[in-house]
């Protein structure tokens, strides 16, 4: 009777009180029950037995992943080199982001905090390793950020335990997305990114919202001071950089004026301006150092992507460019230069995109969209440009100064009529053939 009045008590306790009480249990108390007490007690056994080996499954899985070597795609174009493998997805996220361990709490270990993508990463190589501030969107439709880092650029990143501590505004961000990380020369590492808030312009449209440019900084990637929106007199900002060097004694930023939050309206192209702070970053007045064109990759829309890169023969840009299908906006990525003493005034301009969605890419919550606001170089001029395909995973190509600095100068610029474009392909085709 001993046995019995203690497992009628046993209903009223956690699992691992169960468990617990259990192994006080002996062969003789256990001849003394009936195949009602039993059965209960082969139930929790099976499902404590099932929860451990679904977890130990899915944590040899994860690790599989986690450590896949990447492959070089070849031959490739000569310009970059793409990889096999997407370097995030949002399957490379700590399973203990997503499942909660306790048995008692979540006896079936479901999935309860759903990742949806990482993508669209700012990129930075710090203490020797390569690390990526990356978008992370939850099931719930919320973005933050989190750090992942890997040894080489290509393979076996893994995210910091925990995401980044984001501190607010006076006036909350909905939604924060796409950081553009910059080592600045003062010594600091922004990080500039979108604060989305909803549009209490037009309270009863659910689906309008108003985007400005967040600013925080770090030296240590963990502890992150938020400050002051960008106040610019332009409308909206999206994909504002800040250049790693001061200009004429101030801090300058490449902006993205735009009437509304999705679309540019009479605004767009990369705009350029100057602010004596970042503590109080005012922009007010700003040129448009490249608009958008009539019938070309950027005839929509057009954002600077990650901080530009200083060579001896100019500043490298990587950008988005945006058009119009019958299937809805095309995100590419293309390439210009400017100046070195002047960064506002491009120098040279290649025609087309640089890399566009290709395969699988193409597919995602967002489909046929490449986006990048990272690239790292390394000491020895290589350089990984890492991109987002439809809003869903992150993907490295690898090139190097000497190859982009090729490309931008002797890739011939749009000639914005077909005729243009046949006569400079007849060029190539006669030299080839001659």
């Amino acid at each position: 009777m001993k046995c019995r009045c203690n497992l009628n008590r046993l209903s009223h306790l956690s699992l691992s009180h169960i468990s617990h009480s259990l192994t006080s249990l002996t062969l003789s108390h256990l001849s003394h029950l009936s195949l009602s007490h039993i059965s209960p007690l082969t139930s929790f056994f099976s499902m404590s037995s099932d929860f451990q080996t679904r977890l130990q499954q899915l944590q040899a899985a994860h690790e599989i992943l986690l450590d896949t070597p990447n492959q070089p795609q070849t031959p490739g174009n000569g310009i970059y080199t793409r990889w096999e493998n997407p370097v995030l997805t949002p399957a490379h996220t700590p399973l203990f982001w997503r499942y909660d361990y306790n048995p008692d709490t979540n006896p079936f270990l479901m999935e309860r905090l759903g990742v949806n993508a990482t993508f669209n990463s700012g990129a930075l190589l710090w203490n020797g390793r390569y690390i990526l501030v990356v978008r992370v969107e939850g099931n719930d439709r919320k973005s933050f950020f989190a750090i992942a880092e890997s040894p080489n650029g290509i393979d076996r990143f893994r995210f910091w335990d925990f995401p980044v501590l984001m501190p607010e505004t006076a006036d909350p961000d909905t939604n924060v997305y796409d950081m553009r990380l910059t080592a600045h020369e003062d010594g600091w590492i922004y990080g500039l990114f979108c604060s989305e808030r909803k549009d209490m312009e037009r309270p009863h449209d659910l689906s309008a919202a108003t985007a400005q440019c967040g600013i925080a900084r770090t030296r240590d990637l963990v502890q992150w001071e938020r400050l002051p929106d960008l106040i610019t007199y332009s409308g909206q900002q999206r994909n504002v950089v800040l250049h790693p060097e001061f200009v004429q004694g101030k801090y300058a930023l490449y902006t993205r004026p735009q009437d509304g939050f999705i679309e540019v309206g009479s605004g767009g192209g990369i705009g350029w301006g100057l602010t004596d702070s970042m503590e109080n970053a005012e922009v007010r007045d700003e040129i448009i150092v490249d608009g958008k064109v009539y019938h070309t990759i950027k005839e929509v829309k057009n954002g600077q992507g990650p901080a530009p890169l200083k060579t001896p023969e100019g500043w490298l840009h990587l950008a988005h460019g945006v058009r119009n299908t019958a299937a809805g906006l095309r995100y590419v990525l293309y390439m210009f230069m400017t100046d070195l003493h002047e960064p506002w005034r491009i120098t040279h301009a290649p025609g087309g995109h640089f890399i566009a969605p290709e395969g699988a890419e193409r597919v995602g919550d967002v489909s046929n969209v490449v986006f990048s606001n990272g690239w790292i170089r390394t000491e020895n001029d290589q350089v990984f440009i890492y991109y987002g395909s439809s809003d869903t995973r992150m993907h490295v190509a690898t090139t190097s100064i000497a190859q982009l600095l090729d490309y931008v100068k002797n890739t011939p610029a749009d000639g914005y009529r077909s005729a243009a474009s046949v006569a400079q392909r007849f060029k190539l085709i006669e030299r080839n053939l001659t």
